[in-house]
């Protein structure tokens, strides 16, 4: 079977903005208080325009890398939740788990903030997945 790369791009477009709805939430209002405090601490400048837009773009791009590991999983799986959840967990482990963890054990990421962004991006990769992968057919 082949993979539609026109819903790759229409699901993996809605997966992108639900991610970063969510990462707005997430860095902006749950942990909007402790990055003020944590990166000027740590000399870190408070991320501005340019980072945002890069952070914006790269977040859009990982939709459509979830969205196409589920089209490309799906002949092994087949379709539905259970599938895009396991293309979520794919992303998620590469793009929070593995980062953030050794981050935490070298002193970049705060431990006590590291818990809550893992789940809390388990559960909006997760969502974003399933969004996107209702969208694709093939």
């Amino acid at each position: 079977m082949k993979i539609n790369f026109g819903r790759v791009l229409l699901g993996g477009l809605v997966a992108g903005i639900v991610l970063n709805i969510g990462e707005y939430i997430l860095n902006d209002k749950v942990f909007g208080a402790q990055m003020k405090e944590y990166f000027p601490k740590h000399n870190f400048p408070m991320p501005g325009g340019n980072a945002i837009a890069v952070a914006v773009v790269m977040t859009l791009i990982l939709g459509f890398v979830i969205v196409l590991g589920y089209a490309a999983i799906r002949s092994r799986f087949g379709p539905g939740p259970k599938t895009a959840i396991i293309a979520a967990l794919f992303a998620w482990f590469g793009v929070s788990v593995y980062p953030n963890v050794l981050g935490a054990a070298f002193g970049f990421v705060p431990t006590n903030v590291l818990g809550i962004a893992l789940v809390w991006q388990l559960i909006e990769f997760s969502i974003a997945a399933m969004i996107g992968s209702w969208l694709y057919k093939e």
